[in-house]
C-alpha cells in the first residue's frame, strides 16, 4: 500500500498549509502555520476563511482547486487554495498576500485617480512618440481643439500648429527634450473649426531605461487665450497711456518753453532790435551815398559804398532771420523727435538765447566743451529747453548774490561712462541740504514770482530721454549735472 505523501508534503512546505477531511475539520498542519498562529495569537480557524468547511466541501464535490481565497489574519492577508485529495480530504494550502495586495490596491487607487484627473481636467493630457505624433490624449481634447481623442491617435501635433509657429518650436522642443528631458512652450495651435488658439504646453520626456533615447513624450497643455488677449490688450492700453502722457509732457515743456521766452522778452527784444537799427542805418547811409551820385557830386567810390551798404543790409537781415527762426524753433509745438545730436552745438544754442540776460546781468558765460563729441539720442528743442532753464536758474543765482557786480556762469560738456555729462555751475548762494532735497518737487521755488515748475519739468524731459538730472552743492555756488545716453551705435561701439 503507497505510503501518503501529504504529511512529508506539509512538513517541507514554507507556506503555510494543513489537511482538512469531508467536513472541513482540521487533521493536520504543517509547522509553517504553527509558527504563524504562535505568532499572531489566534487559532487554526481565524487563519482560515470564514466559510472554509463549504470551500472544502465543495472542493471534493466539484473534484477541482479553488485558488485565490482571501482571509485576514490580525494586519496580514493570507491567500487560500484548496486542493482535494484522496480519501475526501483537502490541502488547504495559503501565502501571505498582504504586500502584494496592497501594492494591488495602491495601484489600483492610483490608475482610479488618474482616470478621475484625465476625464475631469480641463488641461490636455497627451502622450506622444518623439516626432510629436498622438499615441493618446484626454477627451479635454474635444472641449480644447474640437477633436476626440481617438480621433487624434496616429495624427502629428505639428500639423495642427500656426506655420509661423511650426518649424521653430518643433526644433526648440527637440533639442529642449533631448538635452534637458522637460520643455514649456507658448505657441498658437489651430481648433477643429479653423480658428487658432493660445496654448502653453509642458512636456516631459520618458526614456530607455539602457541607451537614455526618448522613447515618449507626456504633455499636459492649456489654453492661455483669454490671457494673452488680455496682456495684449494691457499692452496697447500702457502705449495709449504712455502716449498720451508724452503728450501731456509736451504741452507742460511748451507751456515752460512759453513762460522762459516771456521773462526773455526785453533781451530778445534788444537782440532783434540790434540787426534792425543796422539795416536803417546802412540804408539810410546808401541812399544818401546814391542820392549824391545821381546829383552829379559822386563817382564811382560812391557806388561801391552803396554796394556795401546793401551787403550789410543783407547780413543783418541774415542775423535777424536766424533769431526769429531760432525762437520759432524753440517754441514750436509737435510731436518729439529723437534724432543723432552734437551736444556742443545745443549748448552753444542755449547759450545763444540766454545771451542778452546775462549780458545786461554783467554775468559772463563760459563754454567748456569737449572736442568731437559722441552724437546723443535725443530729442533737440527739449534737449534746448532743460539747458536754457537751468541757464536761468543759474543767472538769477548769481544776480541773487552778486547783483550787478559781475560773475560767471559755466557751460561743460564730458564723456563719462557711456554718457554724456551736461554741467551748469553758478556762482551763487548755493542750497542748503533740504532745499537740495525739494528742488525737484513741483511748485517749490525760491523765487518770490516763480512758479516752480522748471526744474521738474526739465527732470521730466531728461528722464523720458533716458537719463538723469540732479543737483549738488560746491564750495561757491550750485551745480547742475545732467546725464543723457549716448546714440545707440556709439554705445555699441
Amino acid at each position: 500500500m503507497a505510503t501518503d505523501p501529504a504529511p512529508a508534503l506539509l512538513d517541507q512546505d514554507p507556506q503555510p498549509a494543513l489537511v482538512l477531511d469531508a467536513a472541513g475539520q482540521p487533521l493536520d498542519a504543517n509547522p509553517a502555520l504553527h509558527a504563524l498562529l504562535r505568532d499572531q495569537g489566534a487559532d487554526t480557524g481565524a487563519a482560515l476563511p470564514a466559510n472554509y468547511p463549504a470551500l472544502a466541501a465543495a472542493c471534493l464535490c466539484q473534484r477541482r482547486a479553488i485558488a485565490e481565497v482571501e482571509a485576514r489574519l490580525g494586519e496580514r492577508l493570507l491567500l487560500w487554495t484548496f486542493i482535494p485529495l484522496p480519501g475526501d480530504r483537502v490541502l488547504a494550502r495559503g501565502r501571505d498576500a498582504t504586500e502584494q495586495l496592497g501594492n494591488e490596491k495602491a495601484a489600483y487607487r492610483a490608475r482610479r485617480l488618474y482616470r478621475l484627473i484625465t476625464e475631469n481636467t480641463t488641461d490636455l493630457i497627451s502622450r506622444h512618440r518623439p516626432d510629436g505624433v498622438f499615441l493618446d490624449a484626454s477627451p479635454a481634447s474635444w472641449g480644447l481643439l474640437g477633436y476626440w481623442p481617438e480621433q487624434l491617435r496616429g495624427h502629428a501635433v505639428l500639423d495642427l500648429f500656426h506655420e509661423q509657429d511650426r518649424e521653430r518650436r518643433r526644433r526648440e522642443a527637440a533639442e529642449a527634450l533631448e538635452e534637458k528631458g522637460y520643455h514649456t512652450m507658448t505657441y498658437r495651435i489651430r481648433h477643429r473649426d479653423g480658428h487658432y488658439l493660445w496654448f502653453e504646453t509642458a512636456s516631459h520626456a520618458i526614456r530607455e531605461t539602457y541607451t537614455g533615447a526618448v522613447v515618449e513624450v507626456v504633455s499636459v497643455s492649456r489654453d492661455i487665450t483669454a490671457r494673452v488677449r488680455a496682456e495684449q490688450n494691457r499692452r496697447r492700453l500702457a502705449e495709449v497711456m504712455e502716449a498720451q502722457q508724452r503728450r501731456h509732457q509736451d504741452e507742460l515743456a511748451r507751456s515752460s518753453r512759453l513762460i522762459a521766452m516771456g521773462e526773455l522778452a526785453s533781451g530778445i527784444a534788444h537782440e532783434i532790435n540790434q540787426p534792425l537799427a543796422a539795416i536803417s542805418n546802412y540804408a539810410a547811409a546808401g541812399q544818401r551815398h546814391l542820392s549824391a551820385f545821381r546829383a552829379g557830386d559822386g563817382d564811382q567810390a560812391d557806388l561801391d559804398k552803396v554796394a556795401r551798404s546793401l551787403e550789410r543790409v543783407g547780413e543783418h537781415a541774415h542775423h535777424a532771420s536766424e533769431v526769429i527762426r531760432r525762437l520759432r524753433a524753440f517754441l514750436r509745438k509737435g510731436q518729439r523727435r529723437l534724432e543723432p545730436l552734437d551736444i556742443n552745438t545745443v549748448a552753444r544754442q542755449a547759450i545763444r538765447l540766454c545771451a542778452w540776460e546775462a549780458r545786461a546781468q554783467r554775468i559772463t558765460l563760459r563754454e567748456h566743451l569737449m572736442p568731437d563729441p559722441p552724437p546723443l539720442q535725443a530729442d533737440r528743442i527739449l534737449l534746448e529747453q532743460v539747458l536754457v532753464n537751468l541757464l536761468r536758474n543759474a543767472l538769477d543765482a548769481n544776480r541773487e548774490r552778486h547783483g550787478d557786480a559781475g560773475s560767471e556762469v559755466t557751460v561743460e560738456t564730458a564723456h563719462q561712462d557711456r554718457a554724456l555729462v551736461i554741467r551748469v555751475i553758478d556762482q551763487g548762494p548755493g542750497a542748503d541740504p533740504d532745499t537740495l532735497e525739494r528742488l525737484f518737487s513741483p511748485f517749490y521755488t525760491s523765487k518770490p514770482d516763480g512758479l516752480g515748475l522748471g526744474l521738474p519739468i526739465s527732470r521730466s524731459v531728461v528722464e523720458s530721454l533716458g537719463g538723469e538730472l540732479n543737483a549738488r552743492c560746491l564750495e561757491q555756488g550750485l551745480e547742475m549735472y545732467c546725464r543723457l545716453p549716448l546714440a545707440r551705435h556709439e554705445e555699441n561701439q
